[in-house]
């Protein structure tokens, strides 16, 4: 792609249109050359392979609010949008990891943008999506369904325009059917996503979204891994808004999940503060990565709505799959810019609450 990866060759990528029934990508392969050496066999050809080490990064919520949108405006000198230049601090980071995953919250259409409650957001969010790095992104939340089903196949089709893979809100039944498969370093990765509510708009078909519960995100699991997935990344938008703390719904799923091994990780957004990371059981489970861009303050909402952090599954893929461990590095919204930055170097004390919340373990640390 761009300068900072150290190198992605495009491979076989089909991407959906949501035009009609048998649209989709809902696989795409994407060949990364290896950080760690790949897949090979043992000398004389035989045993298992050796092991191969990813990086799988994710991030918060993309949720552009108006002033964001204003703020793309002057960006690209009132001539459409320009989000690039809000995110181009770390595209660094989301570029040297194996896969990078993103989450757009919001429907992309050529209508005029609209904010809360019912969100509409330039479909020019998508070039910078692929501008920054991203490998593919969920789009399965609570305001999926704001532009109806029309609004999901628009979404679909921004994505696609810019060779965004995607999943979580669909086209078709078949589209839904097909998990998202990734490459890299020769080891395959599903990235699944579900969303906890649809903020009470009925599901246009029972397709249109991927709803969460316990036994519908398994059998997808396990699909995937029929489908030769070695990794299994679920992404969820669960959770109680402004609350650090994971709510019932979401301990209650994520024990039922962790009784599998179909799944190799959990990540979560949605609450708009970040929240911890645990490990349930067997299961690795980030439950809440805050904010990624966003125009909440403490004007609005609590101080801590403009934390996020970017988040590394270190992962070791042998003859089993482990989480080896997970960094997270702390983010801030600067205002009033609307530029993602670095907690670190920005504002100690977003990175002071981030640390606080998440956790400083020996398997779970915080990076500047």
């Amino acid at each position: 792609m761009l300068a900072g990866l150290i190198g992605v060759a495009a491979a076989t990528v089909a991407l959906a249109s949501g035009n009609g029934p048998d649209d989709g990508p809902q696989r795409a392969a994407i060949a990364k050359l290896p950080l760690a050496p790949t897949p090979t066999p043992t000398a004389g050809g035989h045993g298992p392979p050796r092991a191969v080490r990813l990086t799988i990064g994710v991030s918060g919520d993309l949720l552009p609010h108006l002033p964001i949108v204003a703020r793309a405006r002057t960006l690209a000198g009132g001539r459409g949008y320009d989000f690039s230049p809000m995110l181009r601090p770390i595209r660094h980071w989301v570029r040297r990891n194996s896969l990078s995953f993103c989450h757009v919250e919001t429907p992309l259409t050529p209508a005029p943008p609209t904010g809360y409650p019912l969100f509409n957001s330039p479909p020019a969010i998508a070039r910078a999506i692929r501008s920054t790095g991203f490998d593919a992104c969920s789009t399965a939340s609570n305001h999926s369904l704001d532009r109806g089903q029309a609004g999901i196949n628009a979404t679909r089709r921004a994505l696609a325009r810019f060779d965004v893979p995607h999943t979580g809100s669909f086209a078709s039944r078949r589209q839904q059917r097909r998990p998202l498969l990734l490459q890299a370093h020769g080891v395959r990765v599903a990235f699944l996503a579900y969303t906890q509510m649809t903020n009470g708009i009925p599901l246009p078909h029972p397709w249109s979204v991927n709803i969460a519960r316990a036994g519908r995100i398994l059998r997808d699991a396990r699909r995937a891994r029929r489908a030769g997935a070695r990794v299994v990344i679920v992404n969820l938008h669960w959770g109680t808004e402004y609350q650090h703390a994971p709510d019932a719904f979401q301990r209650s799923l994520a024990r039922r999940l962790a009784r599998s091994r179909a799944i190799t990780a959990v990540v979560g957004q949605h609450v708009h503060v970040v929240q911890p990371i645990r490990r349930i059981g067997r299961l690795w489970v980030v439950f809440g990565e805050g904010n990624l861009l966003s125009s909440q303050t403490a004007a609005c909402c609590p101080a801590a709505s403009q934390d996020g952090m970017l988040v590394r599954l270190h992962l070791r893929v042998g003859r089993r799959v482990h989480v080896e461990r997970i960094t997270y590095t702390p983010t801030w919204v600067r205002h009033p810019d609307y530029t993602v930055v670095r907690a670190a170097h920005a504002q100690r004390a977003s990175w002071r609450r981030t640390v606080a919340t998440v956790g400083h373990t020996r398997r779970v640390k915080p990076t500047p």
